[in-house]
């Protein structure tokens, strides 16, 4: 019998529109690329204009599908192990801010972790949410958050009412899992779905060594971002369903809100390409992958002069890891890792995802090979010579920054008058904007906070050691924008 994974109904059909001759009288105006500039071409080819295609009857409609994007959701819904499954020409943001617009409305309440990521906000702007944060467990020694617990989510509803969902981040963007199994049954007894930024965790269903997916420790929505460690092109992802605690029907209509009218057809094919290859060759490929990360993982270890982030045993907060995210502390180099990314980058052609004060985090997938590791090591071993005399980086724990909880609900700080004032001025007042290091994207201060003196530093320290902070509106931090009263 034939395996229906192997079809690409979406992926099949825009091939064929895009080498079918024809007087093209739709957008866009490139015409399959006849209109396009000489750089782009040049850069990009002919192919890929010709497959830039817009709602064609052939291609179905993102948002009322019946044909091939339909299909092609149903194959990645049975791949990934969902009931039901939604292309997203967004981004992971888009799934997210469509998860929390399902389930909660106008002061319905939802529990977060703290280190949640900014789209979420956007999410509780949207929806009027109020969010209970939990802030997760800190490690000093990497400077770095965990997740959360089932015991703080249990001191949580045992204090407060009305809350309509329970959001996680499993995988962190360090590779660290909840204990989503556990979190699951919990949230379940009160018939609170559980919803999962499962955005760097799209490939765990696909191999044994891997953390166990979002969906089978049983989450009722998982939010993938299928571009970030799977074959699909950036800004494609997908969202999950199963059970019945959330109706489909209020994603489908969320998910308009948040997504153009007008989706790429080139990121959508990308999905169905990306779902195909993994359930035809996942495990084979991740197998490989597997065996890079552990390459990787034993030379560094050898390495005196820095720590890899590893496993040892479960704890509530910290359940597994995906050995294919390398979290490196550099803080014995006496560097900050913003300033070892950029020796990295500039000398040795090497990037990493993530940098941070003490860290750098590498992403290894299925399309890394042994030189990419090679070329790592051999990077790593040369970093030494910049080695500097120890450097006094002030370790900060950003999960509880600022320590006063919300004032105002992130929907309300988004909608009230603003004013700007000098930093010192700003101190103990109400945050209007959200103060953010991107990456991760996880907010220091967010709109609705109090503004602290002890964030502001932690943030000025990120600024000068060559981090990049997003949603302020003075990048000098001399001023920043509070919640007139």
């Amino acid at each position: 019998m034939n395996n229906p994974q192997k079809k690409t109904p979406l992926l099949t059909i825009l091939k064929e529109l895009a080498l079918k001759q024809d007087a093209p009288f739709y957008t866009p105006g490139h015409k399959k690329g006849q209109g396009v500039s000489k750089s782009l071409k040049q850069l990009m080819g002919r192919n890929i204009f010709r497959a830039d295609l817009p709602e064609l009857p052939e291609l179905d409609n993102l948002f009322a599908p019946s044909g091939v994007i339909k299909e092609a959701q149903n194959l990645a819904a049975k791949a990934f192990g969902a009931k039901k499954t939604w292309f997203l020409a967004n981004g992971s943001t888009s799934g997210i801010i469509a998860s929390i617009l399902a389930t909660c409305g106008e002061g319905d309440k939802i529990i977060l972790p703290r280190n949640i990521h900014q789209s979420a906000i956007f999410g509780l702007i949207l929806s009027g949410a109020t969010p209970i944060f939990i802030n997760p467990q800190y490690n000093s020694d990497f400077d770095l958050c965990y997740t959360i617990s089932v015991s703080q989510i249990a001191d949580v509803l045992q204090t407060h009412d009305n809350v309509k969902a329970i959001m996680v981040v499993s995988p962190t963007y360090h590779g660290i899992c909840a204990n989503l199994t556990e979190i699951a049954n919990y949230a379940h007894k009160y018939s609170i779905p559980l919803l999962v930024d499962e955005a760097h965790g799209g490939h765990f269903s696909f191999h044994s060594q891997l953390p166990m997916s979002a969906l089978e420790a049983g989450a009722d929505i998982a939010i993938q971002s299928t571009h970030k460690v799977l074959g699909a092109m950036t800004q494609a992802s997908m969202i999950h369903l199963q059970g019945n605690l959330v109706n489909p029907s209020r994603i489908s209509l969320a998910l308009p809100l948040v997504q153009s009218s007008s989706p790429n057809y080139l990121l959508l094919a990308s999905l169905d390409g990306a779902r195909q290859q993994m359930a035809i060759s996942g495990e084979k490929l991740l197998t490989h992958t597997l065996n890079l990360a552990n390459i990787a993982r034993k030379k560094i270890k050898k390495l005196e002069y820095l720590s890899i982030l590893d496993f040892i045993k479960p704890t509530n907060t910290f359940t597994d890891l995906d050995i294919t995210r390398l979290t490196i502390n550099v803080s014995k180099l006496g560097l900050t890792g913003y300033e070892v990314d950029d020796i990295l980058h500039q000398q040795f052609s090497v990037t990493c995802e993530l940098p941070s004060l003490q860290n750098l985090t590498f992403i290894l997938s299925i399309g890394n090979n042994l030189q990419d590791i090679k070329m790592l090591i051999t990077a790593l071993k040369q970093i030494k010579q910049y080695r500097k005399k120890e450097q006094n980086i002030t370790k900060i724990n950003p999960s509880s920054l600022p320590y006063s909880p919300l004032r105002i609900t992130p929907r309300q700080a988004f909608l009230a008058e603003k004013k700007v004032v000098s930093q010192h001025l700003a101190i103990n007042q109400i945050s209007g904007e959200n103060i953010c290091p991107y990456p991760p994207g996880i907010p220091l201060i967010m709109a609705g906070e109090i503004i602290t003196q002890e964030a502001l530093d932690y943030t000025q320290q990120i600024i000068n050691s060559g981090g990049i902070i997003t949603g302020i509106s003075d990048e000098s931090l001399e001023t920043l924008q509070i919640i007139s009263n």
